[in-house]
């Protein structure tokens, strides 16, 4: 991938702070919504949405598998996590299909979007937007550009009005019900997400954004993403995802499905700032087609326990896909995180670079799937994890796992660890630079790899985020 930008400066996000991100809204509407999971909730939540009866039969046949699944054998432990004190549905504004203008948001949902930077980063540099508030996605935007074009970018519960044939047939097909526990839960209450479909052919040159959002104490969110990116077509989405801190456990447990056609191309950028409140148990895969090509670039940090694996499925021949990632740990904070990559085409090419910071007393792991198919004939992957270890207090783990089937494969994996180096730091402070300063222009260095594949704005904004993680003021 080349570089998007070098040596980002100030934008819409320059002025982030935790406060931005920590600050609530009044819940007075949460009074008309309980916690704890129920079948006779996920008929309510279907019902609500005017669903047709297959999504019903879907819902329901997961959450009778959610019973079933146990919970994940590796990772975090999970046991703190009470599944009964969250609320799985919340509406702030009863408007099915979300506001048409962001002028009619009502006042204290828009002024939180304000506050992160949506609209104005809409307004320079988007070809559509989405906002999610909770459970229920408040506004959703494209340019009539490449509305013109038969571009689709809809909220996720209004494209299943508006397309069903189309959702029916891409809707939880490359992350079933039964992948685990969690995407089993997530079948049966998904609310809101994204919906985004490029025709042949047709190259969308500028990013499309959704930002998710949860304002209430012990929230539960559950926004399902399908991206289709139909044969020799281009797109950029990005995702953005924060929540205030409460000292109450809430859950964000989306899916981001993704299907690249033959010679398309998509770029998927995502920041994940969740309170440490939060439970970030995501999963996201793409399938590939041949010639197909998809580029995950995502930082994740802020929530107390995240496992995320983003998986790219190479099905088609010469299909490719570049995974790279930033993982911040903090004090209080296990970031297991990494990725999966399935060979299953002939010549097909991954590389995953993936770089770790661990601080405070924070958790840094890598966990790496790659698999090479019989079929995966000339299949070619590099792996590269570096971990950035600054303090005494902290620890970080590499933990990679590859299977190869086929002797034609080649196959590279670098595991990096080291600590801040003492005598860089003592350099800059010679030359007046301020420790707390310095150590910072280290940590820039050594993520800027990542950072730089980020749109102009989004690497500011990730900048800040790791600013405010080396500056301890991250509660």
């Amino acid at each position: 991938m080349k570089p998007s930008r070098k040596n980002p400066s100030p934008g819409v996000f320059s002025g982030l702070n935790r406060k931005t991100f920590d600050h609530h809204d009044s819940t007075g509407y949460m009074k008309k919504f309980g916690k704890g999971h129920s079948e006779e909730l996920v008929r309510v939540i279907s019902e609500d949405k005017g669903e047709p009866k297959w999504m019903l039969d879907l819902r329901l046949r997961a959450y009778r598998h959610f019973f079933k699944a146990p919970l994940p054998s590796f990772g975090p432990d999970l046991s703190k996590l009470d599944l009964d004190g969250i609320c799985y549905f919340a509406k702030a504004a009863d408007k099915k299909g979300g506001f048409k203008s962001w002028e009619a948001v009502p006042k204290e949902i828009k002024n939180t979007f304000e506050r992160l930077g949506i609209p104005e980063a809409e307004r320079k540099i988007l070809a559509g937007v989405g906002a999610q508030y909770e459970s229920e996605v408040i506004y959703h935007k494209i340019e009539k550009e490449w509305a013109r074009q038969g571009v689709i970018f809809l909220d996720m519960d209004v494209a299943l009005q508006k397309h069903p044939d189309l959702v029916k047939k891409y809707f939880m097909k490359v992350v079933p019900i039964t992948d685990h526990k969690f995407m089993a839960l997530h079948g049966a209450m998904w609310s809101g997400g994204t919906f985004l479909y490029i025709p042949k052919g047709v190259k969308v040159e500028k990013p499309l954004q959704a930002y998710f959002r949860m304002n209430a104490r012990s929230m539960g969110q559950f926004e399902h993403t399908l991206i289709i990116i139909d044969d020799g077509a281009k797109g950029h989405y990005i995702e953005g995802c924060s929540a205030p801190k409460y000292g109450s456990s809430a859950l964000h447990a989306g899916c981001v499905e993704i299907y690249v056609g033959k010679n398309a191309k998509l770029r998927y950028s995502s920041v994940e700032n969740w309170s440490k409140d939060t439970y970030n148990l995501n999963t996201k895969r793409a399938i590939l087609s041949k010639n197909a090509v998809i580029e995950w670039v995502g930082g994740n940090m802020g929530s107390g326990v995240t496992m995320l694996y983003p998986a790219s499925i190479l099905k088609g021949d010469n299909a490719k896909a570049d995974h790279l990632g930033i993982a911040f740990a903090n004090a209080g904070q296990i970031q297991d995180t990494g990725s999966k990559v399935f060979h299953i085409g002939k010549n097909t090419s991954s590389r995953v670079i993936m770089k770790s910071l661990s601080k405070g007393g924070g958790q840094s792991v890598y966990r790496g799937d790659l698999r090479i198919a019989k079929t995966a004939t000339n299949a070619i992957s590099q792996v590269e994890c570096d971990a950035l270890i600054l303090d005494p207090k902290s620890s970080s783990e590499t933990i990679p796992n590859i299977e190869s089937a086929n002797d034609t494969a080649t196959i590279n994996h670098e595991a990096r660890v080291g600590r801040l180096n003492e005598e860089d730091v003592f350099y800059l402070m010679s030359r007046g630079i301020p420790q707390e300063e310095a150590e910072a222009m280290i940590v820039n260095g050594f993520i800027n790899p990542i950072v730089r594949e980020l749109p102009l704005e989004y690497a500011v904004e990730m900048n800040r985020l790791i600013q405010m993680e080396m500056e301890n003021k991250v509660a």
